[in-house]
């Protein structure tokens, strides 16, 4: 740890989720003083997001010498494991961003270095401190859905065709598939809520709509240095009319999963690219009611958590408990991310239990790999491989707090 009075900050990859990092700009406290970038865009904007008085690097392990606190790795999914194993063995506290990793064996190699050099790993799940989220985890704790047996999630990708489907996300060589790379977030979120992981599931899906547009960019079409922002095109509907789709396409643009937990409960997923409307719509079910969210309040709109557990009936739009979501709009992800970077800081001063977990985020990466080898072939159950016991009870006893103990 630094002597200074501020923590000093590094940042690996400045991308579009660089701004991440401007949280961590707190006077006082931390400060982003070296970032590194391949890219000529990426040290130009390293300057312009966090100073002129930022060092500024093409190779991330040149930061060493900065006398980095911590590190914020924000390089595409596929890039994540050396930074990250890089700066645990050098003892330095890191923030990767979510999903941890694109396959199994990378997790776990970043878990083993952060128990050997005594580092600490935080997992960029900003989910975790959503409002709308938050509220229903806490509802599950107070037992209003008494013991909770099943959750199902349905993810609307509405902007999916631009998010995914116009760069590397959409090959299957940098991200596994969609149902891991975009629903690691949602599974890590269904465990959370369950309080346990999965451990056998079934995948099923298919490329049903983004295969058949032939509007393919070509490989020198100058997108290596554009943002997503840069090629969004909120007015192309249906998604027959998006233009510059990536050369390959070759993950699944609509993915289902179920699986069984280890502590019983069972889970459902459901992802699809192309809707109208973009949001997350999880169901809780128990043993004693049912709960719900209609909007998730990731964009700072309203949102409302509804339980329906005093009697049975019919169906009734009119809740016996409604809780109604109003996050911070003048936050990005409706306060979620302020507070997610508040906590890493925190964690790497103090370390600690974390509401967000690098096992838990293990799981959902390994869920992810597994519902995927099973969609692709033809829904033939698989069983999710474990975590060696050593490692996992190390992060239980020292940072896990998602599933009550």
């Amino acid at each position: 740890m630094s002597t200074l009075q501020e923590l000093r900050v590094g940042v690996v990859g400045v991308g579009q989720r660089a701004v991440l990092a401007e949280y961590a700009n707190r006077p006082g406290y931390s400060r982003v003083v070296s970032c590194a970038d391949t890219t000529e865009r990426g040290r130009t904007d390293a300057r312009r997001l966090f100073g002129p008085d930022v060092a500024v690097h093409e190779d991330y392990r040149a930061m060493t010498g900065d006398d980095l606190d911590a590190v914020f790795v924000f390089t595409p999914d596929f890039l994540h494991t050396e930074p990250v194993v890089h700066f645990l063995q050098a003892g330095v506290a890191v923030f990767v961003e979510k999903p941890m990793a694109i396959g199994i064996e990378d997790c776990d190699a970043m878990l083993a270095a952060a128990r050997t050099h005594g580092a600490r790993l935080y997992v960029g799940h900003n989910l975790r401190h959503l409002p709308a989220l938050r509220t229903m985890r806490q509802l599950i704790d107070e037992g209003a859905v008494g013991n909770v047996r099943a959750v199902w999630c349905r993810h609307f990708v509405g902007s999916g065709g631009d998010y995914y489907f116009k760069d590397w996300h959409a090959e299957r060589d940098k991200t596994t598939g969609l149902l891991l790379q975009k629903g690691a977030h949602d599974i890590d979120v269904i465990h959370w809520l369950a309080g346990g992981y999965s451990r056998e599931v079934v995948g099923l899906g298919g490329l049903t709509v983004y295969g058949e547009n032939p509007h393919r960019r070509g490989q020198d079409a100058g997108f290596a240095d554009r943002r997503m922002p840069e090629w969004f095109d909120r007015d192309a509907w249906p998604p027959a009319k998006l233009r510059d789709l990536n050369p390959i396409i070759d993950v699944e643009d609509l993915s289902m999963m179920t699986a069984k937990l280890d502590n019983g409960v069972y889970m459902s997923y459901q992802q699809c690219h192309y809707t109208p409307d973009y949001w997350r719509n999880y169901t809780v079910i128990g043993d004693a009611g049912r709960l719900e969210n209609f909007g998730d309040g990731i964009e700072g709109d309203p949102a409302v958590v509804r339980v329906w557990n005093a009697r049975r009936s019919g169906y009734r739009a009119e809740a016996d408990v409604t809780v109604e979501i109003r996050p911070d709009t003048a936050e990005r992800h409706g306060g979620a991310d302020q507070q997610l970077v508040a906590e890493f800081l925190r964690f790497a001063v103090e370390g600690g239990p974390t509401e967000t977990s690098p096992l838990a985020a293990r799981e959902a990466v390994a869920a992810g790999v597994a519902a995927t080898e099973s969609l692709r072939a033809g829904g033939r159950p698989v069983a999710v491989p474990e975590l060696d016991p050593a490692l996992a009870a190390y992060f239980q006893a020292h940072q896990r707090t998602d599933v009550p103990v």
